[in-house]
C-alpha cells in the first residue's frame, strides 16, 4: 500500500469573547475578538453583537465595558457571525484551528452562535486550550501562562486574544513547542 501524506496547513486563530452571562442562548455573547497567530499579529477581527435574550447578569455585562443600552445598538448576531466566517476563510489557507485561554467558555459561545445562526462552524468540532498547552509544556498543572503576555489584558477581546497569541508565540520560540504557523 502506497500512502502519500499531505501536510495540512493549519491556521491558528486565537479567540476571546465577552458575554452577559454564563451560557449561550439564555444569555448573549456581547463581543469577541480573534487574531491569526503569526509573527505579525496584524490580522484581527472584532465583533459586537446585539443581545439575543432579555436575560443578562449586570456584573457579567460590566466586564465587557458596555452598558445594556449600548449593546442593544450593536449589529445583529447573524450578520456578525457571517462576517466572521468570511474573515476566517479569507485568512486561512486550509484548516482553521480555534484556540483560546478558556476554550470551555469561549468555544461554547462561538460554536453555539455559528451553528445557531449559520448552521455550521468553520472551525469544525474541536478547540484547543492555551492554558492546558502551557501546563503540558511545563509538566505542572499548577503553572499559569499569563506572564507570557505582552499586550495588557483589558477585557477588550482583541487585546486579550492578541496577548494570548503572544504567549503562544513565546511558547514556540522559547519553550520548544513544536507548532507551525
Amino acid at each position: 500500500m502506497n500512502v502519500t501524506l499531505i501536510a495540512q496547513t493549519m491556521t491558528y486563530i486565537m479567540v476571546d469573547i465577552e458575554s452577559d452571562g454564563p451560557i449561550p442562548g439564555d444569555y448573549s455573547m456581547i463581543s469577541f475578538g480573534a487574531v491569526v497567530v503569526d509573527e505579525l499579529l496584524n490580522k484581527t477581527f472584532y465583533g459586537q453583537l446585539r443581545p439575543i435574550s432579555d436575560k443578562f447578569i449586570p456584573e457579567a455585562l460590566a466586564v465587557s465595558g458596555h452598558t445594556r443600552q449600548e449593546t442593544l445598538a450593536f449589529p445583529e448576531a447573524k450578520q456578525v457571525m457571517t462576517d466572521f466566517s468570511h474573515w476566517i476563510k479569507e485568512n486561512t489557507t486550509d484548516r482553521a484551528i480555534f484556540i483560546s485561554d478558556n476554550n470551555g467558555f469561549d468555544w461554547m459561545f462561538i460554536c453555539w452562535y455559528f451553528h445557531h445562526f449559520l448552521g455550521n462552524n468553520p472551525f469544525g468540532f474541536s478547540s484547543q486550550n492555551l492554558g492546558s498547552l502551557y501546563k503540558g509544556l511545563e509538566k505542572d498543572t499548577f503553572k499559569n501562562f499569563k506572564h507570557l503576555r505582552k499586550t495588557t489584558h483589558t477585557h477588550h477581546p482583541v487585546d486579550d486574544a492578541k496577548g494570548n497569541a503572544e504567549a503562544l508565540l513565546t511558547m514556540k520560540k522559547n519553550m520548544g513547542l513544536k507548532i507551525k504557523f
